[in-house]
């Protein structure tokens, strides 16, 4: 038994991967409870496609992919905010504007310019592959994000429970939105050499989307769903080595199918509650 636990892990490929997996499950797991409080899922969605054109424009202009990709994705957020305010077009349809947009002219980008990057690798993520760069800019991210939202989060749940009260209260809802964009993307950004482009929307939805059936307390939330993220990419890793699949799509299978099981909980809780 204890052999079944362990060998995948005796490996270092392994081991680094479910490494990385914890450190992205920090600020994966704090902002999914926000964007899914707010209604922003979309905007995840959104900035994981957009940042697809900022890294091939980063590989030709010889920048690091991160800089781009991070230019690319916060560029896309505050876009498709600015069309919103000053259009009568609705979130959702912007977002689904500014995201098809982008990931389409990344793409056209990529087959365009000849180049030695693996699409497959920036959409899927090569968790088996990462390497000490990739550990030290996750662990960077994760730090500053996590931090800046355990500073910030009083102020970021008045603004989405209350935005009027917000207001009133003196906060800067502005730069409190430019400030939960910038973070998300720069997460995605340290999603990009792990789960990808494609599947770090799961990461950055499913973990709140989880907590918020299981608790309705936010500092319970928070902490739940940080602690589903990485037990969701630690178990994805583990199961992907007996299963012979990728790690990326198998903690996403892993994810969906924890938000399945607290679906089926809560409505079970409900009935039970409404019979009594």
């Amino acid at each position: 038994m204890i052999d079944l636990i362990s060998l995948p892990f005796s490996f270092p490929f392994m081991r680094d991967a479910a490494l990385i997996g914890l450190m992205i499950s920090v600020p994966a797991g704090l902002l999914s409870c926000f964007l899914v409080l707010r209604g922003w899922s979309l905007m995840g969605d959104a900035v994981s496609h957009a940042i697809l054109p900022g890294v091939v424009i980063a590989y030709v202009l010889n920048l690091p992919l991160i800089i781009g990709a991070f230019v690319a994705g916060l560029g896309s957020a505050l876009l498709a905010g600015w069309l919103q305010e000053n259009s009568r077009v609705k979130r959702d349809t912007v977002l689904g504007v500014v995201m098809s947009g982008m990931f389409g002219l990344g793409v056209v980008l990529y087959t365009a310019i000849p180049s030695d990057l693996h699409l497959d690798h920036i959409l899927f993520g090569n968790m088996l592959g990462i390497g000490p760069e990739d550990l030290r800019l996750a662990a960077m991210i994760s730090g500053v994000v996590g931090l800046l939202i355990v500073l910030k989060w009083r102020d970021l749940a008045l603004a989405s429970f209350d935005p009027v009260q917000a207001r009133v209260s003196g906060l800067a809802l502005r730069w409190l939105d430019y400030g939960l964009l910038a973070m998300i993307s720069a997460t995605v950004v340290a999603m990009l050499s792990s789960v990808g482009i494609i599947l770090s929307v799961a990461l950055l939805i499913a973990p709140g989307a989880i907590a918020f059936l299981v608790t309705r307390r936010l500092s319970a939330m928070l902490g739940l769903a940080v602690s589903i993220a990485a037990f969701s990419t630690v178990s994805g890793v583990w199961a992907s080595f007996w299963l012979d699949s990728a790690p990326a799509p198998t903690v996403v299978l892993v994810l969906i199918s924890l938000f399945a099981l607290a679906f089926l909980w809560r409505n079970y809780t409900v009935r039970r509650l409404g019979r009594a």
